[in-house]
């Protein structure tokens, strides 16, 4: 398994990917938002894909988000997601461990997830990779 940058050509993998997390209809968009997404410097977009054919077995979307009041930066998963065939081989905790490495790189003390609770399998994922709870997350649709 290698890790790398997403590219173009991944993304009937990454439509897969996030209809799994429950994001249907991303086709639409895809080529639109993959070029925006790749191309922006506070931004990343990994996949771990199989060593013999290139498959894609993951992918992870971090937003790196300087902080005004913070030394550090904080570095934020928003798409995180392991194919179903292939949970359960290390493709979860190795793309993690990549991106972690890359936020101390560009300089970030913090990493942080926003889960739907209805994810359990992957709260119990984030809590043995060292993640805690941490307070209350609130939001609101513009449109």
């Amino acid at each position: 398994m290698k890790v790398r940058t997403a590219v173009q050509a991944d993304k009937e993998a990454i439509v897969a990917l996030m209809a799994a997390l429950d994001y249907a209809g991303t086709e639409a968009f895809i080529d639109a938002r993959l070029a925006q997404l790749l191309v922006h410097p506070d931004e990343a977009l990994l996949v771990a894909t199989d060593d013999d054919d290139n498959e894609v077995l993951g992918i992870l979307s971090l937003h790196f988000l300087p902080q005004l009041a913070l030394a550090g930066d904080i570095c934020r998963i928003s798409y995180f997601c392991v194919d179903s065939h292939a949970r359960g081989l290390g493709v979860g905790q190795t793309l993690l461990a990549e991106g972690e490495a890359l936020a101390r790189r560009r300089g970030c003390d913090r990493l942080e997830v926003h889960c739907h609770s209805r994810r359990e399998r992957a709260h119990v994922f984030y809590q043995r990779e060292g993640f805690f709870e941490a307070p209350k997350y609130f939001a609101k649709l513009l449109s």
